[in-house]
């Protein structure tokens, strides 16, 4: 999930890539085994994101929007919601009745913020920040997102410093688990 352009096109692209991949996994009946890998990859995605996130734009919307520090207290509210959403849905095969419950969970936790984030949280700060500030947040995000880890980690900072020093480290180790276990693939 790297793209290029500036940060708000590069987290609207990855929107986009995880509202198909939900759509993938509910044109799939229940137990379909398929729903297990859509919703495999929907949380590398979304993990990559959220620490991307949580490392450069929520830090930029606290500095440079108005009332930027609740709109990036409750971005980080959301993720920690998600998070957890996906961390007991990482233990739970297609077939397991938690599945459907969890992944629907998951799919109006997501919808719901990625709706605030298009049409609040992004437009306030396109209107905050420069063309270049814009295009060097996005450089920022897209590094971040190839360092990031891939597997929910609830307890694992997310602000600054803290979040930007322990988050490559839990990436390599994730990127192994991935693939020793075929994950992602």
């Amino acid at each position: 999930m790297a793209h290029g352009g500036d940060v708000i096109a590069e987290l609207t692209t990855d929107h986009d890539e995880v509202k198909e991949l939900f759509t993938n996994i509910e044109e799939l009946p229940a137990g379909d085994r398929q729903r297990k890998v859509y919703a495999d990859q929907v949380t590398m995605e979304l993990v990559r994101h959220s620490v991307a996130e949580e490392a450069y734009l929520y830090p930029a919307v606290r500095k440079h929007v108005p009332g930027g520090d609740a709109l990036a207290d409750k971005e980080l509210e959301d993720h920690a919601e998600a998070e957890q959403t996906m961390k007991d849905m990482e233990s739970c095969e297609a077939d397991d009745p938690q599945f459907d419950m969890l992944v629907g969970k998951l799919m109006t936790e997501i919808r719901t913020h990625i709706l605030d984030e298009e049409d609040n949280l992004f437009p306030r700060l396109r209107e905050a920040c420069t063309p270049e500030m814009l295009n060097e947040l996005g450089d920022k995000v897209r590094q971040a997102k190839k360092m990031a880890p891939t597997r929910p980690h609830p307890s694992a900072p997310d602000k600054p410093p803290a979040n930007k020093l322990l988050a490559p480290g839990a990436g390599l180790v994730d990127r192994m688990r991935d693939a020793l276990s075929g994950r992602g693939k």
